[in-house]
């Protein structure tokens, strides 16, 4: 099931934020985000948020964070992951936007290949000046 992030979720999608971005970006010295960890805490209660939670545990798998059509992230739990759950996620802003944009590493070759296959294509290339890596512009478009 998805839907809005409640206040009570926060410590949950926080953990799921953390680990999520240490194992996808081994690349980037786990204590970047850490150091980040409390500021996006804080920024979760303000965000567009909407959580998947499983309906027979009702645990919180994954999470897709949202500003306007921009797509701020898709995080799910590693153990939860290629089991549709971020495709779900993303169909489900598709479903209310007509465009949609995001940033992702090009390390993170995962990412990319999942964003390509959902029909997102590279618009252009930047380089993320708190991490100084190389990443890609992706635009999806409803046909």
């Amino acid at each position: 099931m998805i839907r809005p992030l409640q206040k009570t979720d926060i410590g949950k999608v926080s953990d799921i934020w953390l680990d999520t971005n240490i194992r996808a970006h081994h690349f980037i010295s786990p204590q970047y985000w850490k150091d980040n960890f409390e500021i996006v805490k804080e920024m979760f209660s303000q965000a567009e948020i909407y959580i998947y939670e499983e309906e027979s545990s009702q645990k919180i798998l994954g999470f897709i964070g949202m500003d306007s059509d921009y797509i701020a992230g898709i995080f799910v739990w590693s153990h939860a992951q290629s089991h549709g759950i971020g495709k779900q996620l993303l169909d489900f802003v598709k479903n209310t936007r007509k465009q949609l944009k995001l940033n992702v590493y090009q390390k993170n070759i995962r990412a990319v290949r999942f964003y390509q296959r959902e029909d997102f294509h590279i618009q252009s290339e930047n380089l993320d000046k708190a991490t100084g890596e190389k990443e890609y512009i992706m635009i999806w478009s409803r046909k």
